[in-house]
């Protein structure tokens, strides 16, 4: 899914697709609504408490995005203070990764800590105003098999660390709460990179859960403060009647691959504690990245799949990455003209809404020349005049603006090839069609250019 980018000076990043998923659910009960979705469960399941996962509370931070290898913490000066002004404008939660993603090895040999990087980024979050989130991934090299020279190929940045240096990751990520006392929200690992077992052909959940588990007990010895979350598992789908690796949770979109149930299945019953449950995915098919029934209508599928993980946990639900767009052979995703690309996120980001997200992480796409960067947030710092606000960048911080957890979002009386959601302080509205339309919102006649997204206030 993500990108999984090498060091900070590397200039072709390793592009990270998933592809394998997850293996066999203990028990499993069905629940019955709008969408006719079906729930996978098991023994560690509870009631969830509504005040819990609603949306309010220090776990619910909102709409925000994801720092990748190139960012705004670098490039030309007059485009950084840009960027610092527009970061600055409508605050968002802030999302970094410890190493890769822009940050270098941040303990290449044992007790020994290189902050450079990490620290440029924090701070990029902090004189922005934005809620800075870590996400504890990847592990140094003498923690997996190698030394004290980071290897950044794809291979070995994504290798989990080996079992007996469990607790030295756990370390590190304890060292990092204290030295970054205003990060209370942690994520735990990304996508469990490393962790599949090709023999038993499903995810490595158990040795997974124990790396969590430790991570976790160190962090709230260091941080009574401290939120932490996982297991950041892609949620990945099969076409609608599948009938390999299908699992309960389904609907018009697809089913959900059963080995993406397991891992949360075993981890939410394993798991040592949790204040929030974070994952990833797409609305397209694992196979043949199909959009079902089309592109729009495919977005339920975040619906559902929230609505699943709030009942399975009863915890708040966090996406750390979400994606619409189908990739190319190089996980580029480029291919729509943003207008379309635009409309589709705007629409996925109302079933996130409706649903009761409690964060969401844009993964903004990285670039660092040209005035087109596709789905991008703003233009590269890299270059002079960079760092202006882009069209998902508006999106987004209108969305943090009119839709906050716990806002109860409506959905309008709606007439006409539109999807809507309202606020109490505004309604978007979204043609769905690549030609002018017409519709009626709550009443109102508009007139919609190609895939308009227009915001009523």
């Amino acid at each position: 899914m993500g990108r999984h980018d090498g060091g900070p000076d590397t200039a072709h990043p390793a592009r990270w697709r998933l592809t394998a998923l997850l293996g066999a659910v203990t028990a499993a009960l069905a629940l019955v609504f709008t969408l006719s979705v079906g729930w996978g469960t098991s023994g560690g399941t509870r009631t969830p408490d509504p005040g819990k996962n609603s949306g309010a509370g220090p776990s619910a931070l909102g709409w925000g995005f994801t720092h990748t290898q190139y960012s705004a913490d670098l490039g030309d000066d007059g485009a950084r203070q840009t960027a610092d002004r527009l970061l600055s404008d409508t605050p968002l939660p802030q999302n970094q990764h410890i190493m890769g993603w822009g940050a270098d090895n941040p303990e290449p040999r044992p007790g020994s800590y290189n902050f450079t990087d990490l620290d440029r980024r924090v701070a990029l979050m902090r004189r922005s105003g934005g809620t800075p989130v870590l996400t504890l991934c990847c592990a140094p090299d003498w923690m997996k098999g190698g030394g004290p020279t980071t290897d950044w190929s794809q291979k070995s940045l994504e290798r989990a660390p080996d079992p007996a240096h469990y607790q030295d990751f756990a370390d590190l990520a304890g060292v990092i709460a204290q030295r970054y006392p205003d990060v209370r929200h942690f994520i735990v690992w990304n996508e469990l990179k490393g962790f599949y077992d090709d023999a038993r052909k499903r995810w490595d959940y158990e040795g997974y859960t124990r790396l969590y588990n430790l991570v976790y007990a160190e962090l709230k010895k260091q941080r009574k403060d401290a939120l932490v979350g996982g297991p950041y598992v892609v949620m990945d789908s099969n076409e609608p009647g599948s009938a390999s690796n299908a699992s309960t949770v389904q609907g018009p979109w697809g089913v959900l691959d059963q080995r993406s149930v397991d891992v949360l299945d075993y981890w939410n019953q394993h798991k040592a504690g949790a204040d929030f449950v974070v994952v990833d995915g797409s609305s397209y098919t694992r196979e043949g990245s199909l959009l079902i029934p089309d592109e729009f209508q495919a977005t339920a599928k975040f619906a559902d799949v929230t609505a699943w993980l709030k009942q399975t946990t009863g915890l708040p639900v966090w996406w750390a990455e979400w994606y619409v767009e189908p990739p190319d052979a190089q996980d580029e995703r480029k291919g729509w003209p943003e207008a379309r690309r635009l409309a589709v996120q705007a629409v996925a980001m109302t079933e996130l809404a409706r649903a009761g997200v409690a964060t969401a992480f844009y993964w903004n796409p990285e670039d660092r020349t040209g005035t087109d960067c596709a789905g991008c947030l703003w233009r590269p710092t890299q270059q002079t005049g960079g760092g202006r606000s882009l069209p998902m960048y508006d999106l987004l911080s209108r969305f943090a603006r009119y839709f906050p957890p716990g806002t109860g979002p409506r959905t309008p009386a709606v007439s006409g090839p539109v999807r809507a959601l309202a606020s109490a302080r505004a309604t978007v509205v979204v043609n769905t069609q690549d030609r002018w339309s017409t519709a009626t919102v709550d009443g109102h006649d508009l007139r919609l250019s190609p895939y308009e997204v227009r915001w009523l206030t």
